[in-house]
């Protein structure tokens, strides 16, 4: 058959075997010619397609993240970052939330989310975990590395505030769920203003982040203005405060713990009150829990339900204190005089350079449970007797 086809074409074109041959090549090459232009058309367009995938993805992920540097920031420890960082949260604010990314460097300045009566998420996230610096001896100069949030104002607001101005979404509460991660939040020595302040959020979620008073803990002077290094959303907010790997040293008050708080791998060193339990509704629950030299480990000033999974404190040894950080002497392992504190707590008390005791020093708290780890539980006492 294709012999036959030949010869037509042959004898209608007039061509001799050897021309039959080429344009029949000719004819084959072209026709290859052409599918491999539309493969390579069919794969552009893919291609194309796949980009346009990417592009629309990743846009959508730069849309809603917003880089401080892109808003005035300079984190050279020496600019104030206050207007900078309000210009780039209220952009975040305008598009229903989004995060604020902040590169490694020293960024004087205060962080003041403001407030509103939609529900959103906002994100405030370093580039680098900090490097917490804490210990019960020795000196040890802090360090400029990592994303350091820095205010060294006299009074005022937290260096990370969440307000509930110019709109709240019900009684005190913005709408706002503050995600903070991979930040280092650093005041002075004794300071007079608190680190974060989230009282006013609706709910948070804080991860690595180091909470400090830019001295190392052991040299830390007595704080006598009240502040806290942090305050988690009060009462009555919307039952999520969730707090992963946070360290806080050198504040009159570690955490202000309000209801709804669940937490774990939290350090506590050189504070007037490690934990300081408020009023609450609704019970809090903390896994393990370190505070070294505080003057009370955990402090109950309302009504509150609680419990810690291990509670790790180190204590003040012989000579371990001088004129400067005798406060730092523990006074209290649990301070609870008006018995406001519905707890179970299973602790483990170290003395410098002692180890190991079975030293506990409980003030009130006849509702709070304390158990050494590896001790009989108290019902079983109490059976027994």
């Amino acid at each position: 058959m294709i012999l036959t086809i030949r010869n037509r074409i042959k004898n209608i074109l007039g061509f001799s075997s050897i021309k039959l041959a080429a344009f029949s090549l000719l004819i084959l090459i072209s026709a290859c010619n052409e599918k491999e232009e539309s493969h390579r058309i069919n794969q552009g367009e893919l291609s194309n397609q796949k980009n346009n995938r990417v592009n629309e993805k990743t846009f959508t992920i730069n849309s809603r993240t917003f880089n401080v540097l892109d808003y005035g920031a300079v984190g050279d420890d020496k600019t104030d970052n206050t207007e900078a960082f309000s210009v780039c949260m209220k952009a975040i604010i305008e598009v229903g939330g989004g995060r604020m990314y902040i590169p490694d460097g020293v960024y004087h300045g205060r962080i003041i989310i403001p407030g509103t009566k939609k529900w959103m998420t906002v994100e405030i996230v370093g580039e680098s975990e900090p490097t917490p610096i804490f210990g019960t001896i020795g000196s040890f100069p802090y360090q400029n590395k990592g994303t350091i949030i820095k205010s060294l104002a006299e009074s005022g607001l937290a260096v990370i505030y969440a307000s509930n101005s110019p709109e709240k979404l019900y009684q005190t509460f913005s709408g706002i769920n503050v995600v903070l991660r991979n930040l280092d939040v650093r005041t002075y020595d004794n300071p007079a203003i608190s680190g974060i302040d989230l009282e006013n959020a609706a709910q948070c979620k804080i991860e690595h982040v180091f909470i400090n008073t830019d001295i190392y803990n052991v040299q830390a002077s007595k704080p006598t203005h009240g502040t806290s290094g942090l305050i988690t959303p009060a009462c009555n907010n919307a039952a999520l405060t969730i707090l992963r790997d946070v360290v806080v040293t050198g504040y009159h008050t570690g955490i202000l713990v309000n209801e709804h708080t669940d937490a774990d791998n939290i350090n506590l060193a050189s504070n007037v009150n490690g934990l300081e339990f408020a009023f609450a509704h609704h019970a809090s629950r903390f896994g393990r829990v370190g505070a070294q030299r505080c003057t009370n480990a955990v402090s109950v000033t309302g009504k509150h339900g609680f419990s810690i999974e291990q509670l790790d404190m180190e204590i003040a040894g012989a000579g371990q204190t001088d004129e400067n950080n005798k406060w730092q002497a523990t006074e209290y392992n649990v301070n609870d005089p008006k018995n406001l504190g519905i707890a179970d707590i299973n602790y483990w008390v170290v003395e410098g350079n002692v180890g190991a005791v079975d030293k506990f020093i409980k003030n009130g708290g006849a509702s709070i449970r304390a158990r050494r780890i590896g001790s009989v539980p108290a019902t079983y006492i109490s059976k027994s007797k």
